[in-house]
């Protein structure tokens, strides 16, 4: 693509030719050496250049490329790690990256894959002679050259006999490659976590998807380290050697001399449908050799539930069990959520958006001018344990006067006094937590949270939303849950509290039920209109039923939703209004429903193009098309819309007209937000690196360091940040919570 308004006309004396494009680090550009010979040069993203740990890693993926340069890799010519704007140039390879390969033709197969594998092999092998580890082989930096696939970016290897850089506050990596060592213990990973991701990149070169796919990173993670691989289209010869790959103890895994023995092995068509056959001899007994001489990695315990009842203290106790319908089976549970989902479990209006973390009319988005803190507030930082230690997990909070109220991540709801962070009961989900499905919300006197079946659960409701006494942490009651609100509206809101009720949906997805919140009595049921799926919208104190055709929601392709106001008092649903789509509610702006709308065809990288806007008084329906295409997650606070992008580029967007209002580039990658204070919006990433911003102009007003290892460039979460008067509250990977005064933030640094 050609060069771009802004993009420089040289770097480090390299004329540049055209823009090849743009990662989360740095942007990449075709330039040429004076004798002609093509480059590729990366610069650093200027937010970048000026943070010392991004420098740390971009002056060890300029040493580590050096080191390795090589006929799989592509080889130095000159770089500035210590310039202003720190740039790298290698030999220009020409092909596609496999990610696109795969994007545009579709899965390889044949002698052709079997090259791939070959070709990776021996990349890595050389790459593990010189002493290096890359540690983020993944399909895009794998590039498809005539003479064979090139690995590229080293920017997070190292050599085996340095330590590992030590970033506080990320895993780095992409969840769908990573080994279970890189999730679990990043600083012992070795050679053969590379070999993993070798197995998961043939994997997906042979299929089109990664064997571990899922709909959340954590998931994937989860998925990663305890899941079995999905390989059942990997070609049946080659199957064998990727499983081999994908032992999930390292020593279990050939080495890459090995494994090149294993695929020369195979037949050069990979058409034999025995894996076990004469041709596939020598690879079936090197693979069942090593199986055999490496202990078993033990299976993850499946945890015990103890008798349901409050928790006064430190001590956890679960609230008996369940799950939901229509899960993928992340081993022997599974999620129900689309690739265009955008996590809500809360899904409640406050502040002119939906928020992740509030209950109610009432909300807690605006720390109102002069607000104070919480008595005898000290900044604290405190993890939740849930029903499963094992699953990496975020919480969300709702804050009411000095109880705040935290669930997901395992956890059905916890009550913590805002001052310090003390547990004041704890009730735990024993089964696997639902991407996006936080807490349901909270009213004066009752917390709402979701509860999924253990794996080993009886027969019964596989997820439930129960309802909590705030004050001690009784179990009140529970109802069996839905589970298609999020290919509905995009948003996990199978349940939302308006008011003193909580209105959910039945267990079929047939209808809505409405309760009082406390003593779960039922007030109305309404029955969806037929042939379709409903999801319930918060319209301020009001009721809107968004509902999608039966077919639309089974396919994961909703493109008619049609609006439905619902009378508070009875339930009945009023007229219907059409909306163009796919679409996802954002909140109100000027007394009307906003919904961003998706652009058809997209990808989680190329999503949201136009802005609806809903009079559900009138049944009037308008449109406004936005100047670009935006990536990234969105927020609505007062009357503007938010997008936050993967790298931390943050763009306030007009409601009305769909222009945008400014746009803020910060260091806060993969945020989610906005949360609304007095002069400031907060946004924060699974790290707990928070960033606040000007409201007028987005001029960043401070940042923090992170405080959880999490995985960054994230998209589509609910808001971490609640406030607490002046007291913020973060929520954060791994069940992580820390609260700071807003006028005294952590010193970055």
């Amino acid at each position: 693509m050609s060069l771009r308004e802004g993009d420089p006309a040289e770097i480090g004396g390299y004329p540049l030719e055209a823009r090849l494009g743009s990662g989360g680090m740095g942007t990449v550009f075709l330039a040429r050496t004076s004798s002609g010979r093509p480059v590729a040069i990366k610069l650093i993203h200027p937010q970048f250049a000026a943070d010392d740990e991004f420098r740390i890693r971009f002056r060890r993926e300029v040493a580590a490329a050096r080191r390795v340069s090589g006929a799989f890799t592509a080889a130095v010519v000159d770089a500035a790690p210590e310039a202003e704007q720190p740039w790298m140039a290698t030999t220009y390879i020409q092909g596609p990256t496999l990610s696109r390969r795969i994007a545009t033709k579709g899965p390889l197969d044949g002698a052709e894959l079997r090259r791939l594998a070959i070709g990776l092999a021996e990349a890595l092998r050389d790459i593990h002679r010189v002493g290096v580890v890359h540690r983020d082989l993944k399909p895009s930096n794998v590039v498809l050259s005539p003479e064979g696939p090139r690995v590229i970016d080293f920017g997070i290897s190292r050599a085996v006999d340095q330590q590992t850089l030590t970033i506080t506050g990320r895993v780095i990596g992409t969840p769908p490659f990573m080994s279970p060592e890189q999730l679990q213990a990043p600083r012992d990973v070795g050679p053969q976590s590379d070999v993993f991701s070798l197995g998961t990149l043939v994997a997906y070169a042979a299929t089109g998807h990664g064997p571990f796919d899922a709909d959340s990173p954590y998931i994937v993670a989860y998925q990663v380290v305890h899941g079995e691989p999905s390989l059942e289209d990997v070609p049946v010869a080659l199957r064998t050697v990727v499983e081999s790959c994908l032992a999930k103890d390292p020593n279990g895994r050939p080495s890459t001399d090995e494994l090149l023995v294993l695929l020369r092995d195979l037949p050069a068509d990979l058409g034999q449908t025995d894996a076990w056959g004469v041709d596939a001899g020598r690879t079936r007994d090197m693979i069942t050799q090593r199986h055999f001489a490496t202990p078993a990695t033990p299976a993850p315990a499946t945890p015990t539930t103890t008798p349901a009842g409050p928790d006064t203290g430190s001590a956890d106790t679960p609230l008996g069990r369940r799950p939901r319908r229509r899960w993928r089976p992340v081993l022997a549970a599974a999620v129900a959520v689309t690739v265009a989902a955008i996590g809500g479990g809360v899904a409640v209006l406050t502040a002119g958006g939906f928020r992740g973390n509030s209950g109610g009319d009432k909300g807690n988005g605006l720390a109102l001018e002069g607000a104070a803190l919480p008595e005898g507030f000290e900044p604290w930082h405190r993890t939740v344990p849930g029903g499963r230690p094992d699953i990496p997990d975020e919480l969300r909070c709702v804050a009411r006067g000095d109880a705040l109220f935290c669930g997901g991540g395992g956890v059905v709801a916890t009550r913590i006094r805002a001052r310090d962070g003390s547990r004041v009961w704890t009730a735990k989900s024993p089964g696997v937590p639902v991407s996006g499905m936080h807490l349901v919300g909270a009213t004066d006197d009752t917390v709402l949270g979701y509860r999924f079946a253990a794996r080993d659960a009886p027969q019964g409701p596989r997820s439930e939303v129960v309802a909590i006494d705030a004050n001690n942490g009784r179990e009140l009651w529970s109802v069996p849950s839905g589970a298609q609100s999020t290919a509905v509206t995009g948003r996990t809101q199978d349940a939302i509290v308006v008011g003193s009720d909580v209105v959910t949906v039945d267990a079929s997805n047939s209808r809505f039920e409405a309760r009082d919140a406390h003593s779960g009595q039922v007030t109305w049921t309404s029955p969806f209109p037929a042939g379709t799926q409903c999801a319930p919208v918060p319209v301020g104190p009001q009721l809107v039923a968004m509902c999608a055709k039966d077919v639309e929601v089974d396919a994961f392709a909703v493109r008619h939703p049609t609006l439905y106001p619902v009378d508070r008092a009875s339930g009945t649903l009023g007229r219907p209004i059409a909306v163009n789509g796919p679409a996802v509610p954002m909140g109100i702006a000027n007394g009307r429903l906003v919904l961003l709308q998706v652009r058809l065809g997209g990808t989680e990288l190329d999503r949201y193009n136009g802005v609806a806007r809903v009079d559900t008084a009138s049944q009037k329906v308008t449109y406004s098309r936005l100047a670009k295409t935006y990536t990234g997650t969105p927020g609505m606070a007062g009357s503007t819309l938010y997008v936050s992008g993967q790298t931390g580029l943050v763009t306030a967007l007009d409601p009305a007209t769909g222009r945008k209002r400014w746009s803020r580039q910060t260091g806060v990658e993969g945020a989610s937000g906005p949360v609304a204070g007095a002069g400031a919006l907060y946004f924060s990433s699974a790290t707990g690196r928070v960033v606040a911003l000007s409201p007028d102009d987005g001029k960043p007003l401070w940042t923090t360091d992170p405080q959880a290892d999490g995985l960054t460039g994230g998209v589509d979460a609910s808001p971490r940040v609640t406030l607490a008067g002046r007291a913020v509250i973060v929520a954060a990977a791994k069940n992580t919570l820390f609260a700071f005064d807003a006028q005294k933030p952590p010193k970055s640094g």
